[in-house]
Order: structure tokens, then C-alpha cells, then sequence
């Protein structure tokens, strides 16, 4: 019984040496673990689906000495708080940034984007 009780502990614990037959065993059940698992089984470690950032329509028109002046697409700004929208879309690209100023691009009377200028904190 006690020969049984330390063999099953070097299992736990992975005592065996590189090698030998135990080791061997313990890599095979891990392997056989790994590859003949039915796909039914449930571990729930999928990723977390996230919506694509609407990041799509945002230009980096120009460098500034005191900033940046990005255009973003009209539809990535779908909120009544402009300011706060155009923050949400900027900031995972820029960092952390103040919006200095907005100017509206208008084509043929439709609004088609924003211009922003923008400062590093």
C-alpha cells in the first residue's frame, strides 16, 4: 500500500525524472487529456467577444508643436455629447488627450466628419 501512496504522489507532484516510464505515462495521459477531449466538453475559455472600435474613420491630418489635428468620421460620433464622443474615439489611439477644439466638415450641406484638435496632458 505504501509503494502505491508514493507512486501516486509522484504523480502529483512530479517527482520522476526525464525518461522514465512514469514520466512517460504522465506526459501520455496529458497528451491524451489534450487530443481526445470531445469537443462537447465545456471549459469556457473563449474569448470575450468584443464590438470592433468604430477607429475605422479617424485620420491623423496633422502634427502640431502643441498637438495633433485628427479627422473622424461623422458615423463614428453617433451621441448628443460631441465632446465626449470624439474623447471616446481618440483616446485609444492617441491616450490620454484634452480636445482644444472641433470644427464640423461639411460635403455638399451633409456632415461627413469632424476635425479636432487635440493636447497631450
Amino acid at each position: 500500500m505504501k509503494k502505491i501512496w508514493q507512486t501516486f504522489c509522484g504523480y502529483i507532484w512530479w517527482t520522476y525524472p526525464r525518461g522514465s516510464l512514469h514520466y512517460d505515462v504522465m506526459v501520455t495521459l496529458i497528451l491524451a487529456f489534450i487530443f481526445l477531449t470531445p469537443i462537447w466538453v465545456n471549459f469556457k475559455d473563449k474569448p470575450t467577444e468584443r464590438a470592433p472600435h468604430p477607429s475605422g474613420g479617424v485620420i491623423l491630418v496633422s502634427s502640431e508643436k502643441d498637438g495633433f489635428v485628427y479627422q473622424i468620421d461623422a458615423a463614428a460620433v453617433p451621441g448628443k455629447d460631441i465632446n465626449a464622443e470624439l474623447l471616446r474615439v481618440i483616446e485609444p489611439i492617441a491616450g490620454e488627450v484634452e480636445i482644444s477644439r472641433f470644427e464640423k466638415v461639411f460635403d455638399h450641406g451633409k456632415l461627413v466628419a469632424y476635425k479636432v484638435w487635440v493636447q497631450r496632458h
